[in-house]
């Protein structure tokens, strides 16, 4: 095992629950703006429409081909067209209360505190995001995992998003580190492990899903505790 000094972790989908804190913020707001009225038929409907449209969005975005403003603007007039809604009849302030909302929300995964707590011992420990700098930091102070990590990189703050390994060099001249001396632990096989890979880090695949990539990851995880068997 090599000996690493930086630790960089993504935040959604490999610490933050993603997909629980957004199912009740979406469950909240189905309920509170009385969706079913607006064409909706069920939160199933409205929930499987989010996340079909969202996917897509932060696939674009990451790619480029889109950018914070038109992710925002587009994303629930998207879903409710599909899920069968009026288009028209969303509030105004309707994205604003899902990030709002969302951002509040405080699961993470399980062991997320307990092997960062872990690791805080024996490394330097950060972040790399594609996420927005205010809804992040939200995240991360309404979680509690704020308090673990030394350097926060969004993509918003460098213009780079993974896998473009100048977000990662971005890190590691923060740093005033190198490439040998750092891993990368996330989920997403194109921005966190393509990403690292390009920028000459290894990686740690989060894999609770046990889903199949054409990737090589450096390691592989299914559960976050598998960490102390690796660092």
């Amino acid at each position: 095992m090599k000996t690493y000094q930086h630790l960089f972790f993504d935040l959604d989908h490999t610490l933050w629950d993603y997909d629980r804190n957004v199912a009740e913020s979406l469950s909240e707001l189905y309920q509170i703006y009385g969706l079913q009225d607006m064409g909706i038929p069920t939160f199933e409907r409205f929930f499987e429409a989010f996340h079909d449209i969202n996917f897509q969005l932060w696939d674009w975005y990451n790619v480029g081909k889109i950018d914070k403003h038109d992710l925002r603007k587009t994303r629930f007039p998207r879903i409710f067209a599909q899920a069968g809604g009026q288009v028209n009849a969303i509030p105004k302030e309707f994205e604003e209360d899902f990030m709002h909302r969302t951002s509040s929300k405080p699961h993470v995964f399980p062991y997320s505190k307990e092997i960062l707590t872990y690791l805080k011992e024996k490394y330097r420990i950060h972040i790399i995001t594609n996420g927005f700098n205010e809804s992040q930091s939200k995240k991360m102070q309404s979680s509690g995992l704020d308090v673990f990590f030394e350097l926060i990189v969004t993509s918003e703050t460098t213009g780079h998003k993974k896998p473009d390994p100048r977000i990662f060099h971005y890190a590691m001249k923060q740093l005033s580190t190198s490439s040998e001396n750092c891993l990368m632990i996330g989920d997403n096989p194109n921005s966190d492990i393509l990403g690292a890979q390009n920028a000459f880090i290894d990686q740690v695949f989060f894999n609770p899903d046990k889903k199949e990539i054409q990737l090589i990851p450096t390691y592989t995880i299914a559960h976050l505790r598998e960490l102390e068997d690796l660092l």
